[in-house]
């Protein structure tokens, strides 16, 4: 038995007041992580402090969504089109898995998370990869939290890369177009094995999808809140999480 350590968290712990129902929670919650350089620049401070204390937003979303009972949390920690961004930005974010996990990996694995990472790593420097493969090899056989990061992700690359698959079947003869299914596209996803997200969140206030599991999120509930994300914690996730509660997810049909 993985033994549950008191210095991060355990779910056993007493909710705060402000938490939502632990009825109806809901499975999977996706967060577009977004206002890191404009919350920096709000404070009068460089756009890496802005990234580096997204980190420990990461760290509490990961302990509130374990403590209501998520048990997937996908975070979009790096898109295909961030690499347009200023070398030296990109550069201090490739950086941000290795420095994260070389501080809170133990801990993850002692509160039973499984590490997951969603994306192509085609163009990621070495040391970015090698730490999150640690990562995903060492807490593989965790059944807790699934906290899977979308890294040099994007949905219509994720697609377009499905579709070139199919393709190569049905041009070598062992796929006839007619039998492609939702659920056999929903198997060459990268997130294949993870439910669709019943919750997506995006922080500072865009309201935006950015490219971000666009197949996936047919009937995920949106939720959008102005808070910058080095700013976002366990109240802000009990509010979505409450607000989601109050909707009917009829799916195209009728209650």
């Amino acid at each position: 038995m993985i033994k549950r350590v008191r210095s991060w968290w355990t779910r056993e712990d007493k909710m705060e007041p402000s938490a939502p129902s632990i009825d109806n929670v809901p499975e999977h919650v996706a967060i577009i992580m977004d206002g890191n350089g404009r919350w920096a620049k709000r404070q009068g401070l460089p756009r890496f402090i802005g990234h580096r204390s997204g980190m420990k937003a990461v760290k509490r979303t990961t302990i509130a969504a374990d403590k209501l009972g998520i048990k997937y949390l996908t975070l979009y920690a790096f898109s295909t089109e961030n690499w347009k961004r200023p070398k030296d930005e990109v550069d201090f974010l490739m950086r941000l898995p290795q420095e994260f996990l070389a501080i809170e990996l133990e801990e993850l694995i002692e509160n039973n998370v499984q590490v997951r990472m969603m994306g192509d790593r085609e163009g990621l420097p070495s040391y970015t990869i090698n730490a999150m493969e640690e990562a995903v090899r060492r807490t593989a056989d965790n059944d807790g939290l699934v906290l899977n990061f979308a890294l040099n992700y994007g949905s219509r690359k994720e697609i377009t890369d499905c579709m070139r698959e199919l393709g190569r079947k049905i041009e070598a003869g062992t796929l006839k177009p007619e039998d492609i299914t939702e659920e056999m596209l929903d198997q060459y996803m990268l997130s294949s094995g993870i439910p669709d997200p019943d919750l997506i969140i995006r922080t500072s206030g865009e309201m935006r999808i950015s490219n971000f599991m666009l197949w996936q999120m047919a009937y995920s509930e949106m939720w959008f809140t102005d808070v910058y994300w080095p700013d976002f914690n366990e109240h802000y996730l009990y509010e979505a999480v409450a607000e989601y509660q109050r909707r009917t997810r009829r799916y195209g049909g009728l209650t």
